[in-house]
């Protein structure tokens, strides 16, 4: 169980934990990992006729080029990306390297995520087997914690799940436990993937392990059918940059509705100690969607139909909720009374196409540096260090030189 730690003052200084970032996968994740039978079925690495190192799962699947999620750093505006693991930043994949990243830059812990499996597990469906794909979702929970062995204290491995198998999902849960992963990778909205919907009890069993192990769940952007995501007929109409930033907008908002979703399934009600988290979706949409859950509460037959609620849906969301907030300003500095200081967490996304990178500490002064100190500090770290069970740091951090 992630348990809360001592925090001394005068160690933390000027160090942040980042709640949102990604590693790119190596070429041995599932090769080295698998059963021989399965060992030539799983996700590969491989490179295209066009010179491009990219992942291959299943048969029918579109490769995924690895320059797509280790853009940070690269000096063409995205699309335009590294194309093999050598001209990717080595910060990207290799530990050892992230962590002087983000020494460079005073961050004392991460959270990881993938990119191969989908940002809701969703990538393994791919391969059809469910056996093989339960194969697959341990590999990468034990290669994650074997990455992050250079340094634990300062990695925070947020674990897959083999959601389609809620039987088998529980024990990967209490498996990923015991062997130190910090958080469950979750999709916000299982119906689009032939699931049922978060307020079915079909799972409940997986939101009791959750508290059990005092494991929240993350629901990522992006962790539904995407498959819309980057429609021809826009960008044929608008261009690859306007589908790119309403492709971006759509999965905010598309965490924005996640959440109301969330708030009025019944399952914080049902389920006190559980925690969430909203991840790479900002924090902007939060007073409209609290305000306006609130309000259609009010006038629904809600109240009547549920008896569970014996609070407004804004009251769940500040017991259980948090949300993620990387490149705003506004929202930081103007509405943390309605979303709750007590609710929000700070990521930069590195190395994504839309990360925080080369501006990590000029962003983090022009959105929080208004902030009270122990309002800041509660962003920037108090909330993460008890949600995720990270300790102090070791020593204070010192800026490079100029």
């Amino acid at each position: 169980m992630n348990e809360p730690v001592n925090q001394p003052e005068s160690q933390i200084s000027d160090w942040v934990i980042d709640c949102d970032t990604h590693i790119t996968e190596s070429a041995g994740v599932w090769r080295d990992r698998l059963p021989a039978k399965w060992r030539d079925l799983g996700p590969r690495m491989v490179r295209t006729e066009r010179g491009v190192d990219a992942w291959q799962i299943g048969a029918n699947a579109q490769p995924i080029p690895i320059g797509m999620t280790a853009v940070a750093g690269w000096p063409k505006p995205f699309p335009s990306c590294p194309k093999t693991m050598e001209e990717a930043p080595l910060a990207a994949h290799d530990a050892e390297a992230r962590l002087a990243y983000m020494d460079s830059v005073g961050i004392w812990a991460m959270a990881l995520y993938p990119n191969i499996g989908g940002f809701g597990n969703q990538g393994f469906l791919e391969l059809g087997d469910p056996d093989l794909m339960l194969a697959c979702v341990k590999a990468y929970n034990d290669w994650l914690i074997e990455w992050c062995s250079p340094d634990p204290r300062r990695f925070i491995p947020i674990m897959a799940t083999p959601f389609w198998d809620i039987e088998a999902t529980v024990g990967e849960v209490e498996r990923c436990a015991a062997i130190g992963h910090k958080g469950i990778l979750f999709s916000g909205e299982p119906q689009v993937l032939g699931q049922p919907h978060l307020g079915d009890r079909h799972w409940d069993p997986l939101y009791r392990v959750a508290a059990e192990t005092g494991l929240s769940l993350n629901f990522h952007i992006g962790s539904g059918d995407m498959s819309d995501s980057f429609n021809r007929d826009r960008v044929k109409a608008h261009g690859v940059g306007s589908t790119l930033v309403t492709t971006s907008l759509g999965l905010f908002l598309g965490n924005a509705m996640q959440v109301a979703d969330l708030l009025l399934s019944g399952v914080l009600p049902r389920h006190p100690e559980v925690r969430f988290v909203s991840v790479e979706s900002g924090i902007g949409w939060v007073p409209f969607v609290l305000e306006s859950a609130d309000y259609c509460f009010e006038y629904s037959t809600m109240r009547a139909e549920r008896p569970e609620f014996d609070m407004r849906p804004s009251d769940y969301f500040h017991r259980q909720v948090y949300a993620c907030s990387f490149f705003e300003s506004h929202a930081p500095q103007r509405d943390l009374d309605v979303i709750g200081a007590d609710n929000v967490l700070f990521e930069t996304d590195y190395p994504h196409p839309v990360c925080l990178y080369g501006n990590v500490r000029e962003r983090i002064d022009e959105a929080f540096g208004r902030l009270d100190a122990i309002t800041r500090r509660k962003v920037l770290w108090d909330n993460a260090a008890k949600l995720y069970g990270v300790g102090a740091p070791d020593r204070v951090w010192e800026p490079p030189p100029v």
